[in-house]
C-alpha cells in the first residue's frame, strides 16, 4: 500500500479507501468487520462512510468495529464520513445549515462511538442555506474538536472554487479534499473540477473507480445483466444503468482496458483502479466491494502503476470527446490548465 497527503494537510492517507456504502444493506455485520480487517491486514489506513449508508447502519458497524479492535489497529484509521442528506422527515433535517450540520454530526459521532472524526464532507451543495453560514460551521466544527478536516463531495467547480475563496476572504479553515465520481467512463471532472481541486489544492477521493462493476468485464455487449449482482438485481438502477451504458463508447473503453489487462497478467478492475489513482489531484480511490472476494480483488492494486503507452491508450479510448468549444480541440487555449 502507498500513501499520500490528504490535499494540502499534513495528513497521510493509503491511496486506496475503504467505501463503506454496502455496511448493513449488501454486506452484512459480519462480513463488514472482515472487510475492515483485511483493509488495515493489507495497510489501508482511509475509511469513508455517510451518514445515509444504510440510515446510519453502516457507522453504527463501524463504531462497533472500532470498539472491539485493539488500539494499536485502530489508532492508523483516518476515518471520514459525510452530511448533508435527510436521515428524518423534518424541515430542517438536510441541507447544510448550522442547524442540520450540528444535529447530523453528533448524530454520526454518537453512532460511530467516537469523540472526532479525521475527515468530515458535506455530502452535495445546498442551493438554499447561504455559503457562509455552512463554511462557518464547518470551521466551529474544526475549532471545537469534531472533527480535523473538512471537505465536500458533488460540488461543481464553480462551487469548489467559491466555497475556497470564500473560506480565505471571511479567515476560515479551507477544505482539503473533494468527493467526486471519476472512472474512465465518467471523464467530465476533468473540463472544471479537477483543474479547480489542483488550483486549491484539494485531494481528490474518486467514488465509483470502477464504473458500477462495468470496468471488471462483468457485463456483455447486448445481453441485460442477471444474477448477483448491482445490475443483475436491477438492470436500470441509477446512473450505472444497463441501457443508459450499452453504447458504443463504453465498450470501446471496456475492450480498451481488457487489452491492458491480458497484456499485464493483471484483472480489469486492477488496471481500472490503477488508472484513475494515478490522475491529477487524485489522494486516494474510494473501494466499493460486496464481499471480502470483492475486496480482496481491488486490493491488488495497491501499488500498480501503469506505463505512459498504457495509460494514453486508455485515455484515447475513454475520450469523453467534447464539442470544439470550449473544452475541444478549438478551446484547449481558453483553459488554465491542460490535463
Amino acid at each position: 500500500m502507498e500513501y499520500r497527503t490528504l490535499g494540502r494537510s499534513g495528513c497521510a492517507v493509503s491511496t486506496l479507501c475503504l467505501g463503506t456504502m454496502t455496511f448493513g444493506n449488501e454486506s452484512d455485520e459480519k462480513v463488514s468487520h472482515a472487510q475492515l480487517d483485511r483493509f488495515v491486514e493489507a495497510g489501508g489506513t482511509f475509511v469513508d462512510t455517510a451518514d445515509v449508508y444504510s440510515k446510519g447502519e453502516s457507522e453504527r458497524i463501524i463504531g462497533r468495529w472500532l470498539a472491539a479492535r485493539p488500539a494499536d489497529v485502530t489508532d492508523a484509521v483516518v476515518l471520514a464520513t459525510k452530511g448533508r442528506f435527510p436521515m428524518a422527515d423534518d424541515p430542517n433535517g438536510a441541507g447544510l445549515s448550522t442547524r442540520h450540520l450540528t444535529r447530523a454530526l453528533d448524530a454520526s459521532l454518537s453512532r460511530l462511538g467516537v469523540d472526532a472524526v479525521d475527515l468530515y464532507q458535506a455530502h452535495a451543495w445546498d442551493p438554499i442555506t447561504p455559503l457562509d453560514e455552512t463554511l462557518r460551521t464547518l470551521d466551529g466544527f474544526v475549532r471545537a474538536g469534531k472533527i480535523r478536516y473538512y471537505g465536500f463531495s458533488n460540488f461543481t467547480g464553480w462551487q469548489l472554487t467559491k466555497a475556497v475563496a470564500l473560506a480565505r476572504e471571511l479567515g476560515l479553515t479551507g477544505p482539503v479534499s473533494l468527493q467526486p465520481q471519476y472512472n474512465l467512463l465518467v471523464r467530465e471532472i476533468e473540463y472544471e473540477v479537477v483543474p479547480a481541486s489542483l488550483d486549491a489544492g484539494l485531494g481528490l477521493l474518486p467514488w465509483s473507480p470502477l464504473g458500477g462493476g462495468w470496468l471488471t468485464g462483468k457485463y456483455q455487449r447486448d445481453q441485460r445483466p442477471t444474477g448477483t449482482s448491482r445490475l443483475g438485481d436491477n438492470p436500470e438502477r441509477g446512473m450505472e444503468a444497463y441501457d443508459r451504458r450499452n453504447v458504443a463508447r463504453t465498450w470501446d473503453v471496456v475492450e480498451a482496458v481488457q487489452r491492458v489487462a491480458e497484456a499485464r497478467g493483471v484483472s480489469m478492475a486492477e488496471v481500472a483502479l490503477a488508472w484513475v489513482t494515478d490522475r491529477p489531484a487524485v489522494t486516494s480511490t474510494i473501494l466499493g466491494a460486496r464481499t471480502l472476494d470483492q475486496l480482496d480483488a481491488n486490493l491488488k492494486a495497491a501499488g500498480l502503476h501503469l506505463s505512459a503507452e498504457e495509460t494514453a491508450a486508455l485515455d484515447e479510448a475513454s475520450d469523453p470527446r467534447p464539442n470544439d468549444y470550449p473544452y475541444g480541440p478549438l478551446g484547449i487555449d481558453q483553459r488554465g490548465r491542460s490535463i
